[in-house]
């Protein structure tokens, strides 16, 4: 990995600015050790749920914007025990994202080492779709 991103605090990967497929899969290639797999499931989960999904890499975290639309509905952050999905509307979701923020409308997921209930996601992830976003 010397010659890879950088990886900066909790292992998160520096990826520099970018729009679309490359940027993002160039993130979770980067992603270091079982996040990797984490990153992949995600990536699939939202590709597979939302045709045409958009996507980008902004402040060294991949983003996902349902087609047609400038907002975006979810991002990931890699930590070191856990993958933090960001839903940006998460509070409008059924049954919602089980970790709060400090935003009201935000909801996280942490997906650690075990995996993705992928069940579970996709279904927040075609609500997510549906609700307005956040502009960046």
């Amino acid at each position: 990995m010397a010659d890879g991103p950088k990886l900066l605090a909790g292992g998160n990967p520096q990826i520099p600015k970018g729009y679309g497929e490359a940027p993002v899969q160039a993130y979770i290639a980067a992603m270091p050790g079982w996040t990797q797999a984490v990153g992949a499931a995600i990536d699939a989960v939202v590709s597979e749920t939302v045709p045409g999904v958009r996507k980008a890499v902004k402040w060294n975290s991949p983003l996902y914007g349902a087609p047609g639309r400038e907002d975006w509905f979810l991002s990931l952050h890699v930590f070191a025990r856990y993958v933090k999905v960001a839903f940006f509307n998460g509070a409008g979701l059924a049954p919602p994202p089980p970790v709060g923020s400090k935003h009201p409308r935000t909801r996280y997921l942490h997906v650690d080492a075990a995996g993705l209930d992928a069940d579970q996601f996709a279904a927040w992830v075609r609500q997510a779709a549906a609700l307005p976003g956040e502009r960046m």
